[in-house]
């Protein structure tokens, strides 16, 4: 959630709305530019450089909004190179329910997959440009756009492609699990950085469906990602899992991350008098404070890190301008989610929006809520432990991929690190879970993907969004 700017006109947005029973904390002013400044300035006390895409405007050749550069051969956007990469991955199979020739623009590209895919691959994306193992990156650079046969584009579009793919697999794969690196194909646990199967099973068409799952939602709706996209097992399924136990450098490293983390409840205010009527800027002006302090956390958290020393002042600044917003979204869905699913709902519950502002939600709202409310469910079922939240959290935040970082393979280093000590902690804790690490990992680049969308909502729909979706994964945990 960026706080770049102040609250929406109308009501009261400042900290000393009448209806909250304590005065909120004296917290800075929301940050600039994405993250804290003054906070920053004492990692680096020289100046804190922003990469500036403000380069040269080129449209995506999918959907028309703005590109940000050579994706699998063809000038596209983030979004179009994001959505070709996890269709081809994961092999999803679409349906278009109109005549298989939907309009593909910026506001429209998300209602239907279906035509979105056929028109990279008309347009030439290649799908062999992309890294068999899923992590970011193409596999090789040099390749370019692609023109591929009707009848091909058919056999990709109908899955033929993929069901012959997975045959030769089958046939000829490989054994190896042992490394983090092995391609996605040949292993039965997902590397690091490898994406997340994120379909959307449930599309929500309009402003009635909206309202219908807004105003009586007893359930959320039910997500189905695709089963068993990774049956990793350590252990054979006909023998009970062996007693193991954890690494003693595992246990150091794991204890030092959770030694930096600050687990006490929030500081921010979130009590209301019974019967006030939270509006649209107050309950703004409260994410705002709330977004405030988790980032103030987050960067006494990076001065505490083991690995403080190993990296650049300017690689952290980099780090944190490009995580924070995964960083808060990780911590508000696990180890602070009582909080913000308790007291939090508690306040949205007290907001009612307009008619008006019900209409004007945005599509990209419209996923965000889908993603979340999934989200939390996931959590919610696997119960995150603190060291494993601790471990997430690392691995997220060392992001080599990240542009402007003067130590990209000593942050690979680091990152594989904490991707081996988490899995080693979850085989020997949780022994009867054998697929909970994968179930783990899997998340990260739902997060990244969640965080990233939340940009593009518009800043006036962040207090609806956040009531359906904490209404809904209230109630629901409620029933069980």
């Amino acid at each position: 959630m960026e706080r770049d700017e102040r609250p929406p006109s109308g009501g009261g947005g400042g900290g000393g709305s009448a209806g909250f029973l304590e005065p909120p904390a004296a917290l800075p002013p929301p940050p600039r530019n994405g993250f804290c400044q003054d906070e920053l300035a004492e990692l680096d006390p020289g100046t804190i450089s922003v990469p500036d895409d403000r380069a040269e405007q080129r449209t995506c050749l999918i959907c028309g909004d703005r590109a940000t550069g050579l994706h699998y051969g063809i000038i596209s956007c983030e979004g179009c190179k994001g959505f070709f990469k996890r269709s081809i991955c994961n092999k999803r199979v679409y349906r278009c329910s109109r005549d298989k020739n939907c309009v593909m623009s910026r506001k429209q590209r998300n209602r239907c997959q279906y035509c979105r895919l056929l028109k990279c691959l008309q347009m030439g994306m290649n799908r062999k440009a992309i890294r068999e193992d899923g992590m970011p990156g193409g596999r090789n650079k040099s390749i370019g756009p692609v023109q591929i046969s009707e009848e091909e584009i058919e056999r990709i579009m109908s899955g033929q492609e993929f069901e012959e793919e997975a045959n030769h697999w089958s046939n000829h794969g490989d054994s190896d699990h042992s490394s983090p690196g092995n391609r996605a194909s040949e292993s039965n646990q997902p590397s690091p950085g490898s994406t997340l199967s994120s379909s959307r099973s449930v599309e929500l068409n309009g402003f009635m469906a909206f309202r219908e799952q807004y105003m009586g939602m007893s359930m959320p709706p039910h997500y189905q990602y695709i089963p068993h996209l990774f049956s990793y097992s350590g252990h054979s399924p006909l023998l009970p899992p062996q007693a193991r136990s954890l690494d003693p450098q595992s246990y150091s490293l794991i204890h030092q991350l959770v030694s930096a983390e600050d687990l006490e409840p929030l500081g921010t205010p979130m009590l209301i008098e019974d019967g006030y009527a939270v509006t649209q800027a107050e309950l703004f002006a409260l994410l705002c404070r709330l977004a405030d302090e988790l980032l103030f956390r987050q960067i006494a958290w990076i001065k505490k890190l083991p690995f403080f020393c190993e990296l650049s002042i300017k690689d952290y600044t980099c780090l944190l301008s490009s995580t924070w917003q995964e960083l808060i979204l990780l911590s508000s869905l696990t180890v602070y989610s009582k909080q913000i699913f308790g007291e939090l709902a508690d306040v949205t519950a007290k907001y009612s929006p307009s008619d008006e502002e019900l209409h004007r939600f945005s599509d990209e709202g419209m996923e965000v809520i889908e993603r979340l409310i999934y989200l939390y469910h996931k959590f919610h079922q696997l119960k995150v432990s603190n060291e494993e939240y601790a471990c997430m959290k690392a691995i997220n935040f060392l992001n080599q991929d990240i542009r402007g970082l003067t130590s990209a393979s000593q942050l690979e280093q680091l990152n594989k690190r904490y991707w081996y000590i988490c899995q080693d902690f979850t085989e020997y804790k949780y022994t009867h879970q054998p697929n909970r690490f994968p179930d783990l990992m899997m998340c990260l680049p739902e997060i990244r993907y969640i965080a990233g969308k939340m940009v593009n909502v518009p800043l006036e729909q962040l207090p609806l969004l956040f009531k359906v979706v904490l209404h809904s994964c209230k109630t629901s945990v409620g029933k069980e």
